[in-house]
């Protein structure tokens, strides 16, 4: 107790320990502030990257997959490629990459599209959301340090002066415990958006389902004949 009161003191007009801890307690709204930002721009991104990759609705999967399997029946392969080439989204681009490797045969074509669809749609997604749970994670923890730096620095001025000021004791307290706060204030709004956007990959997936039990059916007629 003696050395914190020793490195606490101003001896020769330096700054103090609660000086440095105020100026550590500041810093962290700015880190606070960061975290908020980088998080409501992943969840953007990851929206609208799950946005580009699936179909609007049923009836919108519907209207494609017709469009799909008129060529496809005729065993127009051209035409199916030229109706998915410029298509970003992930049923599009699995029925391209099934035409382009039906050399491969029925079997293997299913199997690497499922592959294809887990490995580039699914785990890209997954590796974005995590990195939202992350920053839903280290939020309410950055602004605990940041209440716990505060709270140091409000019991080291109590330490080192001959009187306090019970309000201003208080004032200190009360700034200290609003990065707690702020940190929640972050976590939980992101950990709804994060839901919103575990629904929407989904209904990616289910979507995607769908249309594979209407095209590999009909690939798998083609190829047979």
């Amino acid at each position: 107790m003696n050395t914190f009161l020793f490195f606490a003191q101003d001896g020769g007009g330096g700054a103090t320990i609660s000086d440095y801890l105020d100026y550590v307690g500041n810093s962290i709204y700015g880190v606070l502030a960061v975290i908020a930002l980088w998080g409501l721009y992943l969840v953007v991104m990851v929206w609208r990257r799950v946005g580009a990759k699936r179909f609007k609705n049923e009836a919108a999967l519907n209207q494609f997959m017709d469009m799909v399997d008129e060529p496809l029946l005729q065993s127009d392969f051209d035409g199916v490629l030229s109706l998915c080439e410029r298509n970003k989204r992930a049923m599009a681009q699995l029925i391209y990459l099934g035409v382009m490797n039906r050399s491969l045969g029925y079997a293997q074509v299913r199997q690497l599209m499922a592959d294809r669809f887990q490995r580039d749609v699914l785990a890209d997604l997954e590796n974005r959301t995590s990195l939202i749970n992350t920053v839903i994670k280290s939020a309410p923890m950055v602004g605990l340090l940041g209440t716990v730096v505060g709270m140091m620095g409000a019991f080291g001025k109590l330490a080192t002066a001959d009187q306090v000021d019970p309000s201003v004791l208080a004032g200190n307290i009360m700034v200290a415990l609003i990065t707690t706060a702020s940190g929640l204030a972050i976590a939980i709004p992101l950990t709804v958006l994060l839901s919103f956007i575990n629904i929407r990959i989904r209904k990616l997936e289910d979507m995607v389902g769908v249309g594979l039990t209407r095209f590999l059916p009909a690939l798998k007629h083609v190829m047979d004949d």
